[in-house]
């Protein structure tokens, strides 16, 4: 006969584990009840077109919540990714113009200048994303501060390379680029191709990898992550070069769509990114998490915003509002977690 305290240490031990459990499938079941409800007020929500424009539309905002999952993981955090995205876009179009228009006396063929497009949203993601951890771990300044700095350093550099106006594509160049928003492979749209191989290389990278594993050490306890020698500088400073990469990716989809930059595009990016990153499980804290539950989280909140708009139960103008009140309901859960 089992000791009474034993039975009592195993009781606790299976209710720890379901608990673990059902917070892990958490997400899922609040993206299946939120589609049954969004069906049942709206029959239009359950059609393959709605679902293939929600999907397109959370692709932009999931692809750099990936990236953030890494820095949150960490325990980092990155406030600057909306007004990343605005300055690269803005920049990738006004360097394609003036190619287009012979800058510097070269001509270069459109599909040319659409690549140097696309390499020029990639390597400014990179150095951004460098430029951050760097300030993060050689200029041990918190992440909140740096990049609360750089969120209006971003946008007001856009602001002054437009003008206070719009950068907008040249016709020929976004008749050229159209395709890598609005064309479809097998039916499905080129962004949500994109949204799965770059979701699918994440989870990859953070399960599979000594580097994922390295970026859940350091977010549990960075100072036994330093005694284990982990290379903890080296691997934030990749966590936010991986992260720009991913706003790199991102812009590269989304500038074909309206083909345009203002001072106001991306705006609150960086606020449904981190919702989808929490959402999905990931510890604010740092130290845990997962792709998967990001990408379940940043579809959640599109699912959201798509009821609203289908059925009006609130003004559309309350999404932000509603994404703010999930982060803050989710952190309140959140609380005592490490």
């Amino acid at each position: 006969m089992r000791p009474a305290h034993t039975e009592g240490v195993e009781t606790s031990s299976r209710i720890g584990g379901f608990a673990r459990r059902l917070h892990g499938i958490g997400p899922l079941l609040g993206l299946v009840a939120l589609c049954i409800g969004g069906t049942l007020l709206n029959g239009d929500f359950a059609t393959l077109d709605n679902a293939m424009n929600v999907l397109t539309r959370t692709s932009f905002i999931g692809i750099i919540a990936v990236g953030m999952t890494f820095v949150i993981i960490s325990g980092g955090i990155d406030l600057s990714v909306g007004s990343m995205a605005a300055l690269i876009a803005g920049s990738m179009i006004w360097m394609m113009n003036g190619l287009k228009a012979g800058l510097g006396g070269h001509t270069f063929a459109p599909l040319t200048i659409v690549m140097l497009g696309i390499v020029l949203a990639l390597v400014l993601g990179g150095l951004f994303g460098f430029a951050h951890g760097l300030l993060v771990t050689k200029g041990r300044i918190e992440p909140f501060i740096v990049t609360l700095g750089t969120l209006g350093m971003f946008r007001a550099l856009l602001t002054w390379l437009a003008d206070g106006g719009a950068l907008t594509l040249d016709n020929s160049l976004a008749d050229l680029y159209g395709p890598v928003y609005y064309a479809s492979l097998f039916g499905v749209p080129v962004p949500i191709w994109v949204f799965l191989v770059v979701a699918a290389g994440g989870a990859l990278v953070l399960n599979r990898t000594v580097f994922g594993r390295h970026v859940q050490a350091i977010g549990s306890n960075e100072q036994v992550a330093r005694y284990a020698a982990i290379r903890v500088d080296a691997v934030k400073i990749a966590t936010y070069v991986l992260l720009g990469l991913c706003v790199g990716v991102a812009t590269v989809l989304y500038v074909p769509r309206l083909g345009s930059a203002t001072p106001t595009t991306g705006l609150l990016w960086e606020l449904e990114a981190i919702a989808a990153v929490v959402v999905g499980g990931t510890a604010l804290r740092g130290g845990e998490g997962r792709v998967i539950g990001t990408v379940i989280g940043a579809i959640l909140l599109s699912v959201i915003s798509n009821i609203l708009n289908l059925t009006s139960i609130i003004s559309v103008y309350l999404n932000a509002a509603v994404q703010g009140a999930v982060i803050i309901f989710v952190a309140f859960l959140q609380r005592g977690r490490r």
